[in-house]
């Protein structure tokens, strides 16, 4: 993966794109979040400090999906009522992008849907069911979640969040979904539950009780 570099407009550091298609990054030195324009960096704001993570995944872990080896090249940190969770942005060596979600021991890898796939919140309730593509889904819940930070590279300008509002989508099998409300139109994420252990995962941050 080529990874352009530029300098960061509020200190001046390098700042390198893990990932040549990026829409924004967090300048690893002074934390302003930069978003990509067709000339420049421009400097939209701070990150906040990322809160205590339990995760063994880190920026630059590596991994493979469907014999297609990944990256983690960025993040976006939430947390609600019960808990947080992670929502790594993972980039395939075929250039393609995805992600790994990461809650509570329990991982999923989606993609990004066509736009416009998802109804509106007010057309959204637990229990409804849902058909994407050949799959069958139900409303398993839906969730009220606060923004609490990111580091590294995402495929799209992502700032200014407070509160936001998800759908998450159960089948009979490994099938999940994710309506995202933050976004107009809603965005749908789908993919699949995964094993940790089939992810083959390495590169992962080490720490006191992790195995």
């Amino acid at each position: 993966m080529s990874a352009p570099t530029a300098n960061c407009p509020s200190c001046g550091a390098p700042v390198q794109f893990r990932w040549s298609s990026a829409a924004q990054t967090v300048c690893p030195f002074c934390h302003s979040i930069l978003v990509r324009t067709d000339v420049a960096l421009e400097n939209v704001g701070k990150v906040a400090d990322l809160p205590p993570d339990p995760s063994p995944i880190q920026l630059l872990t590596e991994g493979t999906y469907k014999g297609k080896k990944f990256q983690v090249v960025g993040r976006i940190v939430y947390e609600y009522e019960q808990g947080g969770w992670n929502e790594w942005h993972i980039v395939f060596s075929d250039g393609t992008s995805g992600w790994l979600s990461d809650a509570q021991l329990q991982y999923a890898i989606s993609f990004v849907a066509a736009p416009g796939s998802a109804a509106p919140p007010s057309q959204t309730q637990r229990g409804q069911s849902l058909t994407f593509g050949n799959t069958s889904f139900e409303v398993a819940t839906i969730t009220k979640a606060s923004y609490k930070g990111m580091e590294g590279d995402l495929p799209f300008p992502f700032y200014g969040k407070s509160d936001m509002l998800f759908a998450d989508l159960k089948s009979t099998g490994r099938a999940f979904g994710t309506i995202d409300y933050s976004e107009n139109p809603p965005l749908l994420f789908l993919g699949e539950w995964v094993d940790f252990d089939e992810l083959q995962l390495k590169n992962l941050r080490q720490f006191e009780g992790w195995a």
